[in-house]
C-alpha cells in the first residue's frame, strides 16, 4: 500500500504568538484557509468531483498507513470508553468512507443555483444565487471519518475547511489530512482548502474568536463541547446537539415491528447520536415487555434502567442487568449498551415525557392508529421524527446526501442532517441599465 507523506510534526502546537494573542501557526493556517476560499470560489464542479474521486482512491491505497496511525490513537484510549468505537477505523469503514467520497462527487454542486428571479418595475433584474459560505470551522471529537466528510462536503460546496479535531484522533487526522494535501497539490489547489489545526484544547479559543478568518463554526461531539463552542464563539455557530433519542410504542403498535425497531435502534451502533436511549411504552404492552426486550437482553446484553412499573414486570425475566431508574436516567445520552424504560398511560403522557427530555434530534413512534401517528409527527419538536422506522436512519448518507457535516438540532438556517445545500449562503445579483434611485 502507498503511504502518506504527512508526519506528526504537522500537528505540533504553536509556541509563538502574534499581536492579539493568536498563535502564529494558527494565524498562518487561517490566513491560508481564507485565501484558499477565494480560489475555491472559482473552482468548477468537474474539478471538485475529480479531487474527491482521487481522495477516495488514495484513502484505499493508504489503508495500511491510515490504520497504523489509527492504532496509535486507539492505544491511548480505554476500550470501554464510548468514544472508542467512534475512533476506530478498519478496512470496512475505510471502504465505506471511500464510497461516501465518490457519492459526494456525484451530487450536484449547489453553487450557482438560482433560487429566485424577478424583474422590478424599474427594469432592474434580480437573481438570488447560491454561493459558498467561505471558511467553515468544524470542531469535533474522536471521529476521523469526520475529517473526510467535512473536507468532501466543504470542497464540493466551494468552501475551505478548518478542522479542529481532538487529541484522541491526532495521528489518524494527521495522516488523513496529509493525504488530502497530496491530492490537492496534484490538482493545483492550495493546501489551505483543508487546514488541520493543532489538536490541543487551548488552540480552540483562538479559532472561535477568529471572526476575521472564519465564517461559520460547527461543533460535533459531546454536550460539553457544543456548549463551550456556543458560549465562547465570536463567529456564527450551527449547533449539532447531543442525541437523546426516544421511541414511543403506542397501544396500537404492531408487536413484531416494535421489537425489531427497538432492537435495531438500540443495538446497531451504540456510540452514535441516533441510537435509542429511552423506550417509552404504553401500559397496555407491559405484560409483553420481557419479550419485547428479549433480543436486547439475551443477544446484546443491554443494561436497562426501568421505572417502577417496568421493573416489576422485567425482574426475573430479563437476561441482562436490570436497575431501578433514577431521574437522571431519563434525558441521558448513553452512547453504550444501556437504556431506560418509561411506562405511560397514553399519547399525551408520552408527548409530555419526550418534550421534557428530548434533545430535539430524532424521535420515533411505533403505531398503526393514523390519528395517533399524525399527532406524534406534528407535535414532537425534533429535527427528525419517525413513524414505524428505526431512528438509526438519521444520517446524511442514509438521507441521500452522500455524507453529512453534522446533524443540526437548532431551527435557523439548517435542521437535521446537513450536507451541500446547508453549506451555502446566497447573494442577490442585480443587473441594470443605468437606473438611479430618486
Amino acid at each position: 500500500m502507498t503511504t502518506s507523506t504527512c508526519s506528526i510534526k504537522d500537528i505540533t502546537p504553536a509556541t509563538s504568538t502574534t499581536e492579539g494573542g493568536m498563535p502564529a501557526a494558527i494565524r498562518e493556517g487561517l490566513t491560508g484557509a481564507r485565501a484558499a476560499a477565494r480560489q475555491l470560489a472559482r473552482m468548477t464542479p468537474e474539478t471538485s468531483a475529480k479531487v474527491l474521486n482521487r481522495v477516495a482512491e488514495r484513502a484505499l491505497e493508504a489503508t495500511d498507513a491510515i490504520l497504523a496511525a489509527n492504532r496509535q490513537d486507539l492505544a491511548r484510549m480505554d476500550p470501554e470508553n464510548p468514544k472508542y468505537d467512534r475512533l476506530l477505523l478498519d478496512p470496512e469503514r475505510l471502504a465505506a468512507i471511500a464510497a461516501d467520497l465518490t457519492r459526494v462527487a456525484q451530487l450536484p454542486c449547489p453553487v450557482g443555483e438560482v433560487l429566485e428571479e424577478k424583474t422590478l418595475d424599474n427594469g432592474l433584474a434580480l437573481t438570488k444565487v447560491r454561493v459558498p459560505v467561505g471558511v467553515i470551522a468544524v470542531i469535533y471529537e474522536s471521529r476521523p471519518n469526520v475529517t473526510f466528510d467535512v473536507f468532501a462536503l466543504s470542497l464540493r460546496s466551494g468552501n475551505a475547511c478548518v478542522l479542529k479535531g481532538s487529541s484522541d484522533a491526532r495521528d489518524s487526522n494527521a495522516v488523513i489530512v496529509g493525504l488530502i494535501h497530496e491530492v490537492l497539490a496534484e490538482f493545483g489547489l492550495p493546501a489551505g482548502a483543508c487546514y488541520l489545526a493543532p489538536p490541543e484544547r487551548e488552540m480552540l479559543g483562538p479559532i472561535l474568536e477568529a471572526s476575521d478568518y472564519i465564517d461559520l463554526a460547527i461543533p460535533r461531539g459531546s454536550k460539553g463541547l457544543i456548549d463551550f463552542v456556543r458560549d465562547h464563539a465570536r463567529v456564527p455557530v450551527i449547533e449539532t446537539g447531543a442525541g437523546i433519542v426516544h421511541t414511543y410504542v403506542d397501544a396500537s403498535a404492531d408487536f413484531d415491528q416494535a421489537k425489531k425497531i427497538i432492537t435495531n435502534a438500540k443495538s446497531r451502533r451504540v456510540s452514535v447520536c441516533n441510537a435509542l436511549d429511552t423506550l417509552v411504552l404504553h401500559r397496555d404492552w407491559l405484560p409483553q415487555l420481557p419479550e419485547l426486550l428479549s433480543d436486547l437482553g439475551e443477544t446484546h446484553t443491554t443494561e436497562v434502567y426501568a421505572d417502577d412499573a417496568a421493573f416489576a414486570v422485567l425482574e426475573g425475566h430479563y437476561a441482562a442487568a436490570l436497575h431501578h431508574a433514577a431521574p437522571e436516567h431519563f434525558g441521558q445520552e448513553f452512547l453504550s449498551m444501556r437504556m431506560s424504560v418509561k411506562v405511560v398511560d397514553g399519547l399525551d403522557e408520552a408527548l409530555d415525557h419526550i418534550h421534557a427530555h428530548s434533545s430535539k434530534h430524532s424521535e420515533a413512534i411505533v403505531a398503526t392508529d393514523p390519528a395517533v401517528i399524525e399527532r406524534f409527527l406534528n407535535e414532537v419538536d425534533a429535527a427528525t421524527v419517525y413513524a414505524n422506522a428505526s431512528t438509526a436512519f438519521t444520517d446524511g448518507g442514509q438521507f441521500g446526501m452522500g455524507a453529512e457535516i453534522g446533524i443540526s438540532t437548532q431551527k435557523l438556517h439548517a435542521r437535521g442532517p446537513m450536507a451541500l445545500p446547508e453549506l451555502t449562503s446566497y447573494k442577490w445579483v442585480v443587473r441594470g441599465d443605468g437606473q438611479t434611485r430618486d
